[in-house]
């Protein structure tokens, strides 16, 4: 008890309680994380036969695990996306305490329902939906910036149908160039390289504005430009390499896949890895902000994040992802649509492309909405038979009531908090 009084600069009892349940809450939340949104970015990889349950954890963990650590940033916003309006706290971070405590229990709690019948759900939109929730209780309509939480609402529209789209129009590319081509082997040795280039080169991209943001790395056009045509080329010559080296003789569709799979992989796990670097601030965002708050005693609009504090959140990621990741994957790669290693690159090209797209544009969109959009747009182009609506449907509704089950179960929650303690 002493060791944390010094480290949270205060003996009160009450502070250093809120302080230990951030942390366990935050590796509650963080768990959930792994086990519904890591899940999505191996989902199609395991459905289409690529690789197994078990390879899909090891390499999820291992990409998602180093963008939590090795990029999850310094600095975390106190409340995030702009949501709230943060200058209402200002006088009374006590608040701000209770209100993050019961917004990562809400969001935690939410997710690990949506887990529970396999539905893929936002977990940016449910913390955000928990945050709004206790804003909302505490100081009523003027605390929530609402043209925020407009674009969100718009992004369960626009994310999905930019995913369907790029997707659908990438597999009708594949379909008739390659895989319905007189010589769908002859064809993939000529495709299969820009589509390499141009994986890599999104890729790399995507990297630098997204994947390493938290990083502050900043690079001049020209820098961009030469980094981006220098992966291209590097994807290009290296799938020219793979092809030639792999038994490709005869017209066996099922040998154009194989060549796929390589792609659709790469895909996979640059979203494993941007959404480590990014997401994880869902879960240890408001624990850095409780704790910065209880040392500081005031509230900071940034606040920093200790090392400990990114390792926990990872650590809690790849055990969710590892104990309970299957049932959306089952959903999300098996269920709503059959996947193939070309139509699972399809899905995965079209979430990566538009997520970079939206984060260059500053549009909040949902990497876990824009990779169901895709998977949907690669079953349209198979014909509507090819999509099991029943699932479908299920996963619109669990979309459309996440921001009001997170900010009801955070109201709850936060009422409970406040009698406790009496705040």
């Amino acid at each position: 008890m002493d060791f944390l009084s010094s480290f949270l600069n205060t003996t009160d009892p009450n502070m250093i309680a809120l302080a230990m349940m951030a942390v366990g809450f935050g590796i509650y939340m963080a768990w959930t994380i792994g086990a519904n949104d890591v899940a999505n970015a191996m989902a199609t990889s395991v459905g289409s036969g690529t690789i197994s349950h078990k390879q899909a954890v090891v390499i999820a963990g291992v990409f998602n695990f180093s963008g939590c650590v090795f990029a999850g940033g310094s600095v975390t916003e106190t409340v995030r996306k702009g949501i709230v309006n943060t200058d209402l706290f200002m006088n009374d971070p006590n608040l701000l305490i209770l209100g993050m405590v019961a917004a990562l229990l809400a969001a935690a709690l939410w997710l690990h329902g949506a887990t529970l019948f396999g539905m893929p759900v936002s977990t940016t939109h449910s913390i955000v939906g928990a945050i709004v929730g206790f804003a909302l209780l505490v100081y009523g309509v003027q605390a929530v910036n609402w043209d925020k939480v407009i674009q969100i609402v718009l992004s369960w529209v626009v994310s999905p149908l930019l995913g369907g789209l790029i997707s659908y129009l990438m597999f009708s590319l594949i379909r008739r160039s390659i895989l319905n081509a007189k010589d769908p082997v002859l064809s993939v040795k000529i495709w299969a390289p820009l589509f390499g280039a141009l994986t890599i080169g999104i890729i790399a991209i995507s990297m630098i504005f997204k994947g390493l943001k938290n990083l502050h790395i900043h690079v001049t056009t020209l820098q961009l430009w030469m980094i981006t045509l220098g992966a291209a080329l590097i994807g290009f010559i290296t799938i020219s390499i793979i092809v030639r080296r792999l038994n490709m003789e005869g017209r066996d569709v099922r040998k154009v896949e194989r060549v796929f799979m390589i792609l659709q992989l790469l895909t996979a796990c640059y979203v494993a890895f941007a959404h480590g670097a990014n997401d994880v601030a869902n879960a240890i965002g408001p624990v850095a902000a409780v704790i910065a708050t209880i040392q500081a005693g005031i509230v900071a609009l940034e606040v920093p994040v200790p090392f400990w504090i990114l390792f926990l959140g990872g650590a809690g990621i790849l055990t969710g992802l590892l104990s309970y990741g299957y049932k959306v994957m089952q959903t999300v790669g098996k269920n709503i649509t059959e996947i193939t290693p070309t139509r699972g690159f399809s899905a995965e090209f079209a979430a990566a492309t538009v997520v970079l797209i939206a984060s260059k544009m500053g549009i909040p969109v949902s990497t876990t909405h824009t990779l169901v959009g895709a998977v949907l747009g690669v079953g349209f182009a198979q014909g509507f038979d090819a999509l099991n609506f029943k699932v479908v449907r299920s996963i619109a509704f669990s979309w459309l009531i996440t921001l009001p089950i997170a900010a009801i179960l955070t109201a709850g929650i936060f009422l409970a908090l406040r009698a406790i303690f009496g705040m």
